[in-house]
């Protein structure tokens, strides 16, 4: 008996968190009676966010850069951020959380900017930016590996935390000179 309430509890839970992570799509994070799992809910959005720009920046650093290990790196986040969306989008869809369908506009508007460089310009923005959005993003899986509250977020997110400290290690190592 106990362990049905438990398990409509969880359910009643869930469904609150779906309805306040609809409510809070697109504005900033409010209180709500079941906040954490509102919270993997909103980490689970801003990763699919940057997952996306990260795919979309690298293609266009494939095409654009100058230096062969940029184009490299950028074929790397085309690789590995495209299997971890495909990963996020399966995560998403089990936990009932709707994703943004394309990048935000401050995303939209990092590739706008870079889409108007070239050459060592490019290069050195673009690995300015990944050096920043990289930064971010570990800080924020270091976060949600130790405190999501759903066991399988919390698993994503401790998977895909290596591959990202790579990134940010080689980012840091491109963004530092010239290759």
């Amino acid at each position: 008996m106990s362990i049905r309430a438990g398990l409509g509890f969880l359910s009643i839970a869930l469904a609150v968190a779906g309805f306040a992570a609809a409510q809070e799509a697109g504005a900033p994070a409010m209180s709500s009676p079941a906040s954490s799992t509102s919270a993997d809910a909103k980490f689970l959005k801003e990763a699919a966010d940057g997952g996306m720009a990260e795919v979309e920046l690298g293609q266009l650093a494939s095409e654009k850069a100058s230096s062969s290990d940029v184009k490299q790196f950028g074929q790397r986040m085309v690789e590995d951020h495209g299997k971890a969306n495909n990963e996020l989008k399966q995560l998403a869809t089990e936990k009932h959380v709707d994703l943004p369908a394309e990048p935000s506009a401050k995303h939209k508007a990092t590739k706008a900017r870079l889409e108007k460089l070239s050459g060592d310009q490019f290069d050195k923005a673009y690995m300015a930016d990944m050096l920043k959005d990289h930064k971010k993003d570990v800080a924020a899986f270091e976060k949600e590996s130790s405190s999501a509250t759903d066991p399988d977020i919390k698993s994503f997110a401790t998977k895909t935390l290596p591959t990202l400290q790579a990134h940010l290690k080689q980012a840091q190592s491109l963004a530092s000179g010239p290759k």
